[in-house]
C-alpha cells in the first residue's frame, strides 16, 4: 500500500516537474536551449490546404411533405420509412376528430349569419320603402303649407278685407236712412202729426245704425291691422316649418338607410367571413390525409436531419403530436444527392464556391466521391447561434459530380475541402507560427539558441502552415515559441521594423479573381 503510494506521488511529481519545464521554455524568450527544446526540422514537402468537417447526404431534388393543419394535432397512421409509394398513396392521416367538432359548431354560425344577411336585407327593403313614403308625405305638407299661404294673401284676405269694406258701406246707407227717417220724424212731431214715442223709436234706431258703422269699421281696422298680420305669419311660418320637417324626414331617411345599408354590409361581410372558415375547416380537415404528390422513396425528415446537435429530434412515428409547417417526409425525384455541412467562421475566409470536394460516405467504406462547393449561407445557422452565442457555424451545400443509387438521404458523411495543394513547399506547424508587431513569426536555431525571424506565409489546414518566405532547407524551428512574444505592440514601419519584401505569393484577393475566372 505505501509502495504504491509512493509510486503516484513519485509520478506526480515528475510530471509536475515536466510542465513547469516547458512552461518555463515557453515564457523564457530567445535563451532556450535547442536541445532541451521541441523542435520542428524545415524540409519540403507535399502540402494540402483543406478543410474537413462531417455532414449528412441530403437529396439535390426532393419533394418536402409539411403538416399544413393549424395548431398541434396527432398522427394516427404513417407510412413506413422506405417504402416506394406511387402518386395519389395517403402517406400520413392526422387526427381530425377536433376538426369535425368545429366545423358542426361553425356550420351553426353559417346558418345563423345566412339569415341574419336575409333579415338586413329586408330591412334596407323596408327602410328604403319608409324613407321614400316619409318625404312623399313632407313634400305634400310642404305643398299644402305654401297653397294656404297664397290662398290667404289672394283669396282669404281679400275677401275678409272687402267684406269688411260692404258692411261699412251698408253701415254708412243704413246710418243715411235712418237719420233722414229721424229727420222727417222730428218735423212730424213739430207739427203734432207724430207721437213722441214714434219720434223716440227714429232716434233710437239712429244711434243703432252709427254704431253698426263705427263697429264695421273697427272690424275692418282690426281685419287689416292684427288679423291679416297674424294670419300671414302663421301661413309663413307652417311654409317654413314644412320645409325644415322635409329637410329632416330627408335625412332621417337618408340615415336610416344608410344604416340599413351598413347592417345589410356587415351582415354579408359577417356571412362571408363564417363561410370562410367554414371552408378553412372543410380544407383543414382535407389536409389530414396527406398523399404523395409525386412517386418516390418515402424519407422521414427526422431521419434526413439526424446529423449534428442542432437535430437530434424525436423520430417521426405515429400518436406524435406535430406542430404547424413541421416538414414529415421527404420524396427524393432524382438520384442527384447533395452533401450539407457546417463551415466554422474561422474557415470561412478560405471558402469559395466552386471549389472542389472529395466525399467520403460512413456506410460506404473505400469508396470516394466528388464534388464542388455549391452555397454558402450568408447568415450563420441561427439554431447554433442560438444554442451557443459563441459558435458561428455556415450552411454549406455541396454537389456530387456523378449519382450513385448506394447514396440515400440521411447518410453520414465525411467531406474534405481541397483549398489548395502544392507538391514541394516548405511548412510549419500552425503552433510554431506568432504574429509579432504585425508580422508572423518563426524562432529559428542558431546555435545553442532560438532567434525570431519574420516570415511570409499562406494558407494553412489546421496542422500545418505555408511558409512561403523567411525560412530554408534544414532550419530548426521552435514548436513552444513564447507567448509573451507574441503581446508587443504593433509599430509602424521604421528602422527597427521587419521589412518583408513581396514574394508573389497568391493573395486573397487573387484566389478570388483566379475563382471568378474559372466560374
Amino acid at each position: 500500500m505505501l509502495k504504491n503510494k509512493f509510486f503516484i506521488w513519485s509520478t506526480a511529481a515528475v510530471i509536475l516537474g515536466i510542465a513547469l519545464t516547458l512552461a518555463g521554455t515557453r515564457l523564457t524568450g530567445s535563451k532556450t536551449d535547442i536541445s532541451r527544446a521541441p523542435t520542428f526540422t524545415v524540409k519540403p514537402g507535399p502540402l494540402t490546404i483543406n478543410i474537413v468537417e462531417s455532414g449528412t447526404i441530403n437529396a439535390r431534388e426532393q419533394i418536402i411533405i409539411k403538416n399544413e393543419v393549424e395548431g398541434k394535432t396527432s398522427i394516427i397512421y404513417l407510412i413506413p420509412e422506405g417504402d416506394q409509394v406511387k402518386k395519389g398513396d395517403l402517406l400520413v392521416e392526422l387526427d381530425a376528430s377536433v376538426l369535425m367538432d368545429t366545423k358542426i359548431d361553425q356550420e351553426i354560425k353559417v346558418q345563423n349569419a345566412e339569415a341574419a344577411y336575409v333579415n338586413a336585407i329586408e330591412n334596407l327593403a323596408v327602410a328604403e320603402n319608409q324613407a321614400t313614403s316619409d318625404i312623399d308625405l313632407a313634400l305634400l305638407t310642404l305643398e299644402f303649407a305654401n297653397q294656404d299661404l297664397k290662398k290667404y294673401i289672394k283669396g282669404e284676405y281679400p275677401n275678409d278685407l272687402q267684406k269688411a269694406e260692404a258692411e261699412i258701406t251698408l253701415a254708412e246707407e243704413e246710418l243715411t236712412r235712418a237719420r233722414d227717417t229721424l229727420k222727417w220724424s222730428q218735423t212730424l212731431n213739430d207739427e203734432k202729426y207724430i207721437s213722441q214715442t214714434e219720434l223716440a223709436a227714429d232716434q233710437l234706431s239712429e244711434k243703432k245704425k252709427a254704431l253698426d258703422l263705427e263697429l264695421a269699421k273697427n272690424n275692418r281696422d282690426l281685419l287689416v291691422n292684427y288679423t291679416y298680420k297674424r294670419n300671414l305669419a302663421q301661413r309663413k311660418s307652417d311654409v317654413r316649418q314644412a320645409q325644415m320637417a322635409l329637410e329632416r324626414t330627408r335625412r332621417k331617411a337618408r340615415a336610416d338607410v344608410v344604416q340599413a345599408q351598413a347592417g345589410l354590409k356587415a351582415r354579408k361581410a359577417e356571412d362571408q367571413r363564417q363561410k370562410d372558415k367554414l371552408k378553412k375547416f372543410q380544407e383543414q380537415i382535407q389536409r389530414t390525409k396527406i398523399f404523395a404528390p409525386a412517386d418516390g422513396l418515402v424519407i422521414y425528415a427526422t431521419s434526413a436531419q439526424s446529423g449534428g446537435f442542432r437535430h437530434r429530434v424525436e423520430p417521426l412515428q405515429e400518436g406524435q403530436d406535430i406542430r404547424e409547417r413541421q416538414e414529415l417526409i421527404y420524396l427524393p425525384t432524382a438520384n442527384s444527392s447533395n452533401a450539407e455541412i457546417a463551415i466554422h467562421e474561422y474557415n470561412l475566409k478560405k471558402v469559395t464556391v466552386g471549389l472542389p470536394v472529395v466525399v467520403t460516405v460512413d456506410a460506404l467504406p473505400g469508396r470516394k466521391f466528388s464534388g464542388r462547393v455549391n452555397h454558402i449561407a450568408p447568415l450563420p445557422d441561427a439554431q447554433s447561434l442560438w444554442m451557443n452565442p459563441d459558435l458561428k457555424v455556415y450552411t454549406t451545400k455541396i454537389f456530387l459530380d456523378k449519382n450513385d443509387g448506394a447514396i440515400r438521404t440521411g447518410m453520414s458523411c465525411q467531406v474534405e475541402i481541397v483549398i489548395e495543394s502544392y507538391t514541394d513547399v516548405m511548412f510549419v506547424p500552425v503552433q510554431a507560427v506568432l504574429q509579432i508587431a504585425g508580422n508572423p513569426t518563426v524562432y529559428v536555431g542558431n546555435g545553442s539558441e532560438f532567434e525570431p525571424r519574420a516570415v511570409v506565409t499562406g494558407l494553412d489546414n489546421n496542422r500545418m502552415i505555408h511558409v512561403i518566405k523567411g525560412l530554408k532547407i534544414g532550419d530548426i524551428v521552435l514548436l513552444t515559441p513564447p507567448l509573451k512574444a507574441a503581446g508587443v505592440d504593433y509599430q509602424a514601419p521604421g528602422k527597427d521594423a521587419v521589412n518583408i519584401p513581396d514574394t508573389g505569393a497568391p493573395t486573397k484577393r487573387k484566389r478570388m479573381k483566379k475563382q471568378k475566372a474559372i466560374e
